[in-house]
């Protein structure tokens, strides 16, 4: 199956530091910063596990949004597959090698205009 599981989810905030403290407080998430990502400061909470599955993106005011969700990561297997797929259905996507070492993303976007992210690592 090409879906491993869900990698994260990236909300959109005009106040990271007051979106980050409700989770911390009401959840006991562990909030840190994430790395540079095509010039942004990630900005991530870590469940108990160690595992970053709520990332924090500033939303400019006037910017296009699909809402508050800014992405959904899966964590998938089989990118050749994958990409084969989206090409016979003539589905437009990118690949980002490396951002984080061994993991190749692609991002694509779904029928209603939310973003996807899959996370390919150690392929």
């Amino acid at each position: 199956m090409p879906v491993t599981g869900l990698d994260h989810v990236n909300i959109r905030t005009m106040d990271v530091a007051a979106s980050a403290q409700f989770y911390v407080e009401i959840f006991g998430f562990d909030y840190r910063h994430g790395p540079l990502v095509m010039g942004n400061q990630g900005h991530w909470l870590h469940d108990t596990a160690g595992r970053p599955i709520i990332h924090f993106r500033m939303l400019e005011a006037g910017s296009e949004t699909t809402g508050p969700i800014d992405h959904i990561a899966l964590a998938c297997q089989g990118k050749d597959e994958i990409i084969a797929r989206l090409q016979a259905r003539g589905i437009k996507y990118s690949i980002a090698e490396n951002l984080t070492p061994g993991v190749t993303q692609m991002f694509l976007k779904d029928p209603h205009g939310v973003p996807l992210e899959l996370r390919f690592e150690g392929e």
